[in-house]
């Protein structure tokens, strides 16, 4: 068998209605992450640094800010010529149009784009977690299994279980069993939503079952039909985050020295879209500790333990910790933020209280107010409406 061919499907048509006001108006996978990143850039830099040339990103929900974020692929170095990166939103065809109804549906829909590529496996990913990984590594290990479908899979908390698929094993890695979301797990490997498939077995199971979900539909089939479904346990840092708090606890585990998420490491970079913005200012009145600061923002009051995105503003006398900031956001004086997610271009007001030391994460997002933040000679920021 010479070279594989391996194309990479990209899910990224989610809701993401458990983000709450942080998805009311963009799509989940490009919710800011970590100071200057997408969510979505973690799947795109993975697929680079493993090699895989020809990426379909399929997208529904509210997408116009994610078609002008991905284009054509340049900040991944996926702009090649007759292949490269495609955004595959649902189209009309000769039997009609439909939305997307689930994972599976959204590939049987894009059946002739696959075909196009002629591939002999197809990677599939979801487009909202973070994580660092080797697809590459994935395929060796799926090819010397011999199985027909590899599902990778990580060990999570058992009391954390019921929010994933979860995978029984027999002593050689395949996979016996598979709950999505089961009330009572019988193990604590977890799905991960990446998966690689023989192509001629994707085709068929796609073309001859009405299946909406991989996890529901897809694998159930294949393992009623006695098909060698392996898996690829993954030792890295994984984390959904499509929860406001697995949001929050990620950002968070970027100020941790030893959380196995590293933006810094050289030989596995995390591409995202270049900005220009002017570097980062922290006044004589200020206060950081442990913390990201980005580009763009301008500091005077006190920052710990927290994430502050591209071009925000916390002014003096207000207090952040163990906060994120989304990109734009605007801090007025003597407020106090704790344990909260300020959305992207919020105007926090003077004197607000917002989250607290104890409990559930607070988000505040109030973009919907006729509220515009503009640059004042460089240095100081002002309201106006």
């Amino acid at each position: 068998m010479g070279q594989p061919n391996m194309i990479a499907m990209l899910l990224a048509g989610g809701e993401g209605k458990r983000l709450g006001e942080l998805t009311s108006h963009i799509a989940k996978p490009v919710v800011s992450f970590g100071g200057k990143y997408r969510i979505i850039d973690f799947a795109l830099s993975n697929c680079a640094n493993s090699g895989i040339d020809t990426i379909g990103v399929l997208t529904q929900y509210e997408p116009q800010f994610l078609h002008s974020y991905v284009g054509v692929g340049d900040a991944w170095d996926l702009n090649r010529r007759n292949k490269g990166l495609s955004i595959l939103p649902p189209y009309v065809h000769q039997q009609g149009s439909s939305w997307y109804k689930g994972t599976a549906h959204a590939m049987e829909q894009n059946i002739p784009y696959m075909e196009l590529q002629k591939p002999t496996h197809v990677l599939v990913l979801s487009g909202d977690h973070i994580y660092q990984m080797d697809y590459s590594s994935m395929l060796e290990h799926h090819q010397r299994s011999g199985a027909e479908v590899t599902i990778a899979g990580v060990e999570v908390p058992i009391e954390q279980a019921p929010q994933f698929g979860i995978m029984q094993t027999d002593e050689n890695g395949f996979v016996v069993d598979f709950k999505e979301k089961p009330d009572q797990p019988a193990s604590s490997l977890a799905s991960m939503g990446v998966y690689i498939f023989e192509w001629e077995t994707l085709r068929a199971y796609l073309s001859q079952h009405s299946s909406r979900d991989f996890g529901r539909d897809v694998i159930p089939a294949l393992l009623e039909d006695e098909r060698e479904v392996g898996t690829f346990t993954f030792n890295g840092y994984w984390r959904d985050v499509g929860t406001v708090e697995s949001l929050w606890q990620a950002n968070m585990d970027l100020l941790e020295e030893k959380s196995g998420l590293d933006l810094g490491d050289r030989d596995w970079r995390i591409r995202s879209v270049p900005q220009q913005k002017i570097p980062q200012y922290i006044s004589a009145s200020a206060f950081v500790k442990q913390s990201l600061i980005t580009e763009g923002c301008e500091i005077y009051g006190s920052v710990t333990d927290s994430v502050v995105s591209t071009d925000s503003f916390v002014s003096e006398g207000s207090t952040i910790q163990q906060s994120v900031l989304m990109p734009h956001s605007y801090i007025g004086s003597n407020a106090t933020i704790q344990r909260a997610i300020i959305g992207e271009g919020a105007v926090v007001p003077d004197g607000a209280v917002i989250g607290s030391d104890t409990g559930e994460i607070t988000v505040w997002s109030n973009t919907k107010q006729p509220v515009t933040i503009t640059c004042s000679n460089g240095l100081g920021w002002s309201r106006g409406k």
